[in-house]
């Protein structure tokens, strides 16, 4: 008895400090794992107060990278530039950047062009990205879309230049005639042939600075303001009676036809001027003896219902390569003939500028040889009126200054004319 007592005595002694030393253990443990270490400060990093809202709100594209490069938050702007993908910053001179700040902290900003995402056609992205210090262990990248501005204010380089360059061909074609009238003071003949060469560049820079006057306007001025119902009989007879002089020089028939009775809400000098260039260039694109047609009708749109004017001409038509640029000021299919028409080169300009402010668009179709259409679509008074009072200011976005508009589309896709137009004396 007293050996077993002695074993169960021993087993209990043993049992209890086996507990006890299991209990120490697992202590130890859980007081391991809470501790930091090395490995774990560098694969949990953890965003300063206040950055992750304020990343949130900013509109550049902004990504945040850790000490081994790995993206710790990336904005979704990032994602759609093609910045961050599999969780890291892809574009290697940014990355390089990242490292060289990281190392001395200094603040470092570039421009890059970059290929853009999603296209094959090899367009360049133009950025600019700026990298900051971001506490002790993260670096801060900021990359700001240029591409748009680059593009407007080249555009708008080129409208200056192009406007000094066409202001500049009659202004020196005046003073050079004036210096020929002037030597040819004793020859009647010479001076009457020098003086009608002065008033066709005198006619050519008047109609190039109303141009440019009008396209300021229409681009500036809510057409709204003074709007009324506007009849487009009226309209179709005033753009007719304005180009019948240049019609019946080349022999070219004018007809008017389709729909009667139908109106349009709008800026009555504008849309007159809209739709009388799109005739006056049928005209003058025209070969002599054939015909220009003008139609209206009315059809159902989602948004209410629109009314068509169709300008179908027979003349040289245009190839599939200008039909995209047609719409930009100073742009001209033929500059030869434009030149010889007294064309500017604002007139499709100011048709699309008057088409999107009204909340319309200006379409074309057209085949090389075959002639062309430009369709002009506009609410009816009625839908227009609606529209008006919900929102005041047609919207047009930067590209106005570029001659590009979201509200006015070139589309190459064929019209079927109208059939049977009014034949007009």
């Amino acid at each position: 008895m007293d050996v077993n007592a002695a074993v169960a005595a021993a087993a209990a002694i043993a049992g209890v400090l086996t507990g006890v030393i299991a209990m120490l253990a697992f202590r130890w443990s859980e007081r391991e794992q809470k501790r930091p270490t090395r490995t774990s400060l560098h694969t949990d990093p953890v965003l300063p107060p206040g950055v992750d809202t304020v990343l949130s709100v900013l509109r550049s594209s902004a990504v945040v990278l850790d000490e081994a490069d790995a993206v710790v938050k990336a904005s979704s702007a990032a994602y759609a530039l093609g910045l961050v993908r599999g969780g890291k910053l892809a574009v290697e001179p940014m990355l390089q950047m990242a490292r060289d700040t990281r190392r001395d902290g200094e603040i470092r900003q570039v421009e890059l062009d970059l290929p853009r995402r999603g296209t094959g056609r090899g367009e360049a992205l133009a950025v600019s990205a700026r990298v900051a210090p971001l506490g002790s262990r993260l670096v801060l990248l900021l990359v700001e879309d240029l591409t748009e501005a680059r593009r407007i204010e080249a555009v708008r380089r080129d409208f200056v230049a192009n406007v000094s360059h066409e202001l500049k061909t009659p202004v020196g074609a005046l003073s050079l005639l004036s210096e020929a009238v002037m030597g040819a003071s004793e020859e009647p003949e010479a001076v009457e042939r020098f003086a009608g060469r002065m008033q066709i560049e005198a006619t050519r820079l008047t109609n190039l600075v109303q141009e440019l006057i009008d396209l300021s306007r229409v681009q500036n001025d809510d057409p709204l303001e003074d709007a009324e119902p506007v009849r487009i009989d009226e309209l179709v007879a005033e753009a007719i009676d304005r180009c019948r002089h240049q019609a019946g020089a080349k022999q070219i028939t004018m007809a008017a036809g389709g729909t009667a009775d139908l109106s349009i809400w709008g800026n009555r000098g504008q849309l007159a001027a809209a739709l009388g260039n799109l005739v006056e260039n049928a005209v003058n694109y025209s070969p002599a003896r054939t015909r220009v047609g003008i139609a209206a009708r009315r059809v159902t749109a989602p948004g209410g219902d629109l009314i068509e004017i169709a300008v179908t001409d027979q003349g040289i038509g245009i190839s599939d390569k200008d039909k995209e640029r047609i719409f930009e000021r100073f742009y001209r299919v033929d500059p030869a003939r434009s030149r010889a028409t007294g064309g500017t080169g604002l007139g499709l300009a100011i048709v699309k500028h008057v088409a999107a402010s009204h909340s319309g668009e200006v379409t074309v179709w057209s085949s090389e040889g075959q002639g062309s259409t430009f369709t002009l679509r506009l609410p009816e008074a009625g839908t227009a009126r609606d529209r008006a009072a919900d929102d005041r200011t047609p919207g047009l976005d930067e590209d106005d200054e570029t001659g590009q508009t979201d509200g006015t589309t070139t589309v190459s896709s064929p019209y079927e004319p109208f059939s049977a137009p009014e034949v007009l004396p």
